[in-house]
């Protein structure tokens, strides 16, 4: 995606011309063409001709994935523990001011992360896999990163504060139009990279508090070691901020994802977190059971959300491994009742399972259904293992939540 072929239509060797209707070839010359008719765009030309490729839209959605992209790389460094938190701003010009407290981005290509500099980093399209692993997050869809945030913006401003100086440099449409320069001496350390989306590429769109609120609030959820904060400066009168940190992880999820539901059909969200070398990774799932409603299953791969995969798989043949021996043992089921489905099981269920993995295989064609074959056996696994004890220890409760499944599906 570093680069686009673009042939001119009024090329002669094409045989075409810009006045050529519905895709007809009218003229009967021979038609052909060669490398001095291809024009190869690289680097931040490609991503301003074609931006929609690199963030999905030109609207209000793409401006939100400008402000993951900028923001994943400060919240990869939280997980990470190499900073402590995230503050991210619209300000009254329009721009999106993120900072973190962080070791400050090194300034030359190598530093003490072996990786790309500062420059590197806004300027040129890294491929290959990130580093960061389970610890790496993509908060938006593409994660296409700093240099194509930079290439869509009118003007970006860095600043770095390491090792006891500063050091600032600017930016227009993906270009460097200053030297990197020590702005003399610092206290503390951080980045803040501050940019302002390009109205020649975006328009009149704008970011939605919102929207983001929305996202980094779930990011909180997946990451108990997060603290991120949120503030829109665009209205002075009417200010709008808040800050988003969760202690209890997902268990916190389910609760706020049950706030303005029906009551609970037991009051304790059963929750439980794992790290199993089998999957090279971790898992942390929490769950509970409303008296009503429809089936609430939130899933995250590497804190992405996603639609399927062999994550939800392994929750769902877990919890019907369980439930199903806990009601044949405690008669819960009559003989001649069949084992309880899936569909049965999720009615008024809202649940959360987040994997993180080293190595996250993502299918489909916008990649949103984990791939990985063993995470199913491994969450299936834990499932079994953590609800089941659950259900022993709380006898009561376990009761409460089959007798209303089974009722439900005698009355369908």
């Amino acid at each position: 995606m570093g680069s686009d072929l673009v042939f001119s239509w009024d090329s002669p060797r094409l045989g075409l011309s810009p006045h050529t209707l519905g895709g007809d070839i009218v003229s009967g010359e021979s038609i052909g063409y060669g490398a001095g008719d291809i024009r190869v765009l690289e680097g931040w030309e490609a991503v301003r001709k074609r931006p929609g490729m690199y963030i999905g839209s030109t609207g209000e959605r793409g401006l939100h994935q400008l402000v993951f992209d900028v923001a994943d790389r400060a919240v990869t460094e939280v997980l990470t523990g190499r900073t402590n938190r995230v503050d991210v701003a619209v300000t009254p010009d329009g721009g999106v001011r993120v900072a973190d407290d962080g070791p400050g981005i090194p300034v030359e290509d190598g530093g003490d992360t072996g990786g790309p500099g500062l420059e590197a980093l806004l300027t040129r399209q890294l491929v290959g896999p990130r580093p960061g692993g389970r610890h790496d997050v993509t908060l938006g869809w593409f994660g296409a990163g700093l240099f194509e945030a930079n290439a869509l913006s009118s003007r970006t401003t860095a600043e770095v504060r390491r090792e006891g100086f500063r050091w600032v440099q600017e930016y227009a449409r993906g270009v460097a139009v200053t030297p990197l320069s020590n702005a003399g001496p610092a206290s503390g350390s951080g980045t803040t990279i501050t940019f302002w989306p390009d109205a020649e590429i975006f328009g009149t769109a704008q970011c939605s508090f919102d929207t983001l609120a929305e996202r980094f609030r779930e990011l909180a959820f997946l990451n108990r070691d997060l603290e991120i904060s949120l503030t829109d400066r665009r209205r002075p009168d009417q200010s709008r901020s808040e800050r988003f940190r969760s202690p209890g992880g997902a268990r916190d999820f389910v609760a706020f994802l049950d706030a303005q539901a029906a009551a609970p059909v037991h009051p304790d969200v059963i929750g439980f977190d794992r790290e199993d070398p089998r999957m090279a990774g971790t898992m942390e799932v929490a769950l509970r059971w409303r008296d009503s409603g429809m089936e609430r299953l939130r899933s995250f791969a590497n804190s992405r959300p996603t639609s399927g995969g062999t994550h939800e798989a392994g929750l769902r043949d877990g919890m019907a491994d369980v439930i199903n021996a806990y009601a044949r043992k405690r008669r819960l089921l009559r003989a001649t009742d069949p084992d309880l489905g899936a569909d049965r099981i999720g009615e008024g269920l809202t649940a959360v399972v987040s994997v993180k993995l080293d190595r996250p295989e993502f299918q489909g064609s916008t990649r949103e259904v984990l791939g990985n074959p063993e995470v199913a056996t491994c969450v299936r696994q834990a499932v079994r293992e953590h609800l089941g004890t659950w259900l022993e220890e709380h006898p009561e409760s376990a009761t409460a939540v089959i007798d209303r499944i089974v009722r439900s599906g005698r009355r369908d």
